[in-house]
């Protein structure tokens, strides 16, 4: 009696698990889009870099683009956690607005001269590894938005009221 009782309760939690484990799946692959405005190059774009399981080349390549250092044209892959990390702060806010990119990736030489010039430019930036954006979302309070990217426990989280923006990235978690 007792094993028939232990087998029956492995096999409801084994088909939980499956359910829970189903749905996560389910939302793990469901699309996934942006909508960025450049702020330096007044460029905008609508994609969904993500469908059917997979990141969609073109797409990212797209973005990757938008994302580019406007400063001096280079061009750098920029990590899809990061760009699903943006999809996350959009959905933890309930806002379907155009993300604004202060800044995206950013070269070596871009930053070495961003870094003489403020301490608040770190020397290893992870901009320069498309691991970082500086973004605000128009109609979202830039203290929500950055409560929303502190909760989400997926990386650094810097706050420049100042400035009017927060630094987003898939590094570490941390904050200042």
């Amino acid at each position: 009696m007792r094993a028939h009782r232990r087998d029956l309760l492995r096999g409801a939690l084994g088909l939980a698990g499956a359910a829970l484990f189903g749905h996560a799946a389910q939302a793990a692959a469901a699309p996934r889009s942006l909508s960025l405005l450049n702020l330096h190059t007044g460029e905008a774009l609508k994609a969904t870099y993500f469908e059917g399981g997979e990141y969609l080349p073109d797409a990212m390549a797209a973005l990757n683009h938008l994302l580019r250092d406007f400063r001096t044209g280079d061009v750098h892959p920029i990590a899809p956690g990061l760009l699903d990390l943006v999809t996350s702060l959009q959905a933890r806010l309930d806002t379907r607005q155009t993300v604004h990119v202060i800044s995206g990736y950013r070269s070596p030489r871009t930053n070495a001269q961003l870094h003489e010039r403020s301490d608040g430019v770190a020397s290893h930036s992870l901009h320069m590894v498309g691991e970082a954006m500086d973004v605000r979302i128009p109609g979202v309070e830039l203290a929500d938005l950055r409560d929303a990217a502190l909760g989400l426990q997926r990386g650094g989280v810097g706050y420049y009221p100042g400035s009017d923006f927060v630094h987003v990235d898939v590094g570490r978690v941390r904050r200042w």
